[in-house]
């Protein structure tokens, strides 16, 4: 397994010792449950000096991590602490999310100049060649031909090393982010984007979150920037010379028995007893990372003028925003961070008085706490410009205990699941926003309970042992297949 964040991160505690905590990210939390299942090598890159401090004390050797899976070893990359920003600050953060993310001409937009094409050949190329060094050495004295699995946009270049160097590897590569119209990927320079679709295309699969829109969109690109690519659109596969890839896509979805279980723990309890002074008669819940994409600052505006429309909610509704700090050393999430801040005083000056105040802001990294509000909303807002999943909208629904209704963006990758029990966003549209906010705080008790029965049986029944299985099970055709005909030889030989 490869990902640039791993499963586990080290810190050092006010003693000096090496402290292992679990990592955070929708990435990791998807990933460790891969670890219940197999045996497997995770791949990942050091982040921060504990990392690096305990790839010294292992001395070469695997960290085991019996906390995350039995039979579960960690691998760090230890790249160069320059290298490792231009890979990670210069040319994965900003510049592929948001060009994956459709927010090239947002206010936030990196320019491609000679610092991108810096930290393109010396970031992002080195890290992702580091990544496939470090797989080779690992299994090089391993009889089994090796099964990898490589995740998200950082790493799209390690399926052409690895292929280059084992013919036998068996690769799935799987993208958590949205994948964009080819024309979007006219944005960057001809050899990054070639680079970038022949790394996924030396893959035996390539994994998306929807079928509809990445699935079809990642076929569309590499037909028409990926010279020599024959495309079957009716079978999502690509060949190009005699390797074929097969593109799939698997919803990311959460662990609901997990979830449950988690909701009904004593720490949960003791966050929701934390939160309840500041509950009012109904209330709009949001959990996000405090990035553009997420949309933070219109589901603001619509909350605005929902009170702008109807003053008689004043003092019986609040809007509680629980904002994870996201990428702060980036100036584009700086920026956007002040904006947010300056968006929530403003509404809470413009409405708020002494007894009420009409948005209650928690900016940490908290993830019990946002589960405790989780099970208390009355409105769960997901409003993002664009998502490639957005696991918020599939937890919600599971721990919550109030019949709560999702207001879901249809750009988000979960609105093709969960549709069918969601009041539907258009996610820049504010006024339509404000009506289905008031839409949802003013629905009937059986039609929130209709919504909520469909969303936990969607949710529990696509759940992420599932989203896992389904990977597995594909490549263990692929598997089948690839033996058929070394069987068929065989059986020759011997007749």
């Amino acid at each position: 397994m490869a990902s640039n964040r791993g499963p586990i991160e080290y810190r050092t505690d006010q003693n000096g010792n090496l402290r292992a905590q679990r990592g955070s990210g929708g990435v990791v939390t998807a990933l460790s449950a891969a670890s219940q299942h197999i045996e497997l090598t995770w791949f990942a890159s050091a982040l921060g000096e504990g990392d690096r401090r305990a790839v010294q004390n292992a001395q070469g050797e695997r960290l085991s991590l019996p906390l995350i899976g039995p039979q579960t070893y960690l691998r760090f990359i230890v790249s160069p602490r320059n290298v490792y920003h231009k890979y990670y600050n210069i040319f994965c953060n900003p510049l592929l999310w948001f060009l994956q993310h459709y927010m090239w001409n947002s206010p936030y937009t990196p320019n491609i100049d000679a610092k991108v094409y810096d930290a393109w050949e010396n970031g992002y190329v080195k890290v992702n060649e580091a990544f496939a060094s470090s797989i080779i050495e690992e299994t090089k004295n391993d009889p089994r031909p090796p099964i990898v699995f490589i995740h998200d946009y950082h790493l799209y270049l390690v399926g052409k090393y690895l292929r280059q160097q084992m013919s036998d590897v068996t690769m799935l590569h799987f993208t958590h982010i949205p994948w964009p119209a080819h024309s979007y990927w006219l944005l960057l320079p001809p050899h990054m984007r070639q680079a970038i679709l022949e790394g996924l295309c030396s893959c035996d699969i390539v994994g998306l979150q929807t079928n509809n829109r990445d699935v079809t969109n990642f076929l569309h690109t590499c037909e028409a920037l990926l010279p020599n690519a024959k495309i079957d659109l009716d079978n999502s596969s690509i060949t190009i010379g005699k390797h074929i890839t097969k593109v799939n896509a698997y919803p990311i979805s959460v662990d609901t028995t997990g979830l449950e279980r988690l909701a009904r723990s004593n720490w949960i309890q003791d966050y929701k007893k934390r939160l309840s002074p500041f509950l009012l008669t109904q209330n709009i819940v949001r959990v996000d990372r405090t990035e553009p994409s997420k949309n933070i600052v219109r589901g603001f505006k619509a909350f605005d003028l929902l009170l702008d429309r109807h003053p008689e909610l004043k003092g019986k509704v609040r809007f509680l925003a629980f904002l994870v700090p996201s990428r702060t050393r980036i100036k584009q999430y700086q920026r956007y961070n002040e904006e947010v801040l300056e968006m929530v005083n403003a509404i809470n000056y413009k409405h708020g008085g002494a007894n009420w105040q009409p948005i209650k802001l928690f900016y940490e990294n908290n993830y019990p706490q946002a589960i405790a509000a989780m099970c208390l909303y009355d409105v769960l807002l997901v409003n993002a410009v664009i998502d490639g999943m957005n696991l918020v909208a599939k937890e919600g629904p599971i721990v919550n205990e109030r019949n709560g209704v999702l207001v879901l963006s249809e750009a988000v990758g979960a609105h093709e699941q969960l549709k069918e029990g969601v009041l539907t966003i258009t996610p820049v549209d504010t006024e339509n926003t404000a009506q289905k906010l008031y839409e949802a705080l003013s629905l009937s008790a059986e039609d929130r309970k209709r919504r909520s029965d469909i969303l936990r049986k969607t949710i529990r029944r696509d759940d992420l042992d599932n989203w896992l299985c389904q990977q597995l099970a594909d490549v263990s055709q692929l598997l089948l297949q690839q033996a058929a005909p070394k069987a068929a030889q065989l059986a020759l030989l011997h007749l």
